[in-house]
């Protein structure tokens, strides 16, 4: 890291099948074809056997981004500032930038001056009470985390989707070396997001249906639980949108 410290940066993507991937999960057996995933115009497409999932839009609420301060020797001197070892923001609304095989973008917080050591992300759905300007400039998202919407097809049969979510997911890493950041700098952060696992079966063997995962619907829980399971967050030094 750049010892100014004006970057760690982000990247929010949909992995593809032809950028490397890391060693498949134990959830996944050897028998088990993992989803491809490609680009479709501006869209993402996800295909597992003869079900696919198209992707068009992908949004989510970012309600927190914490960043952890490492001279806190310095807030002790700022008497009654109980808050000076921690800055997070507001809610924000973040699109996944889809239709292309590796997407990154970058997400820019303005922090204050010092020293941060780590980093979360919380995906979560509004607070009615801390989040009451976002709410009014995003009322679809008064009470939900995630939008999506797309093309589902089983077989041939295609349907159109949106699909919603009130998930709540956080993520936290550490900032090795810990970055400084400037008086009138802004920090670049990173949250990565596979989305080619959002909508499989419990079997990992087919697509399900999005729409059959809405509030109420059959595979509620199923997709919630993948996509707590698709964030991290991570320092990303040379700008390639890959850990390590």
């Amino acid at each position: 890291m750049a010892s100014d410290g004006s970057s760690v940066e982000a990247a929010m993507y949909s992995r593809s099948a032809v950028a490397a991937s890391p060693a498949p999960s134990a959830a996944f057996s050897s028998a088990t074809a993992a989803p491809s995933v490609t680009a479709a115009g501006d869209s993402t497409l996800i295909v597992l056997g003869n079900d696919s999932v198209i992707v068009r839009t992908a949004q989510l609420v970012v309600r927190k981004v914490e960043l952890k301060r490492s001279d806190v020797a310095t807030c002790d001197a700022i008497e009654g500032n109980g808050d000076c070892e921690e800055f997070e923001t507001g809610a924000t609304l973040v699109s996944l930038p889809l239709g292309s095989a590796l997407i990154a973008q970058q997400v820019s917080i303005a922090v204050p001056a010092g020293s941060f050591s780590g980093l979360e992300f919380e995906i979560h759905k509004p607070s009615s009470s801390e989040d009451a300007a976002f709410i009014a400039a995003n009322p679809e998202f008064a009470t939900i985390s995630i939008r999506v919407t797309g093309t589902y097809s089983q077989a041939g049969t295609r349907s159109a989707f949106t699909f919603t979510s009130d998930v709540n997911q956080s993520q936290e890493s550490s900032l090795v070396p810990p970055v400084t950041v400037q008086e009138g700098q802004s920090l670049n952060v990173t949250l990565r997001a596979d989305i080619s696992g959002w909508f499989l079966n419990g079997a990992r063997t087919a697509l399900v249906d999005p729409a059959s995962a809405n509030k109420g619907q059959p595979n509620e829980s199923l997709v919630a639980n993948n996509i707590q399971n698709s964030f991290k967050a991570f320092e990303d030094d040379n700008h390639d949108g890959r850990e390590g």
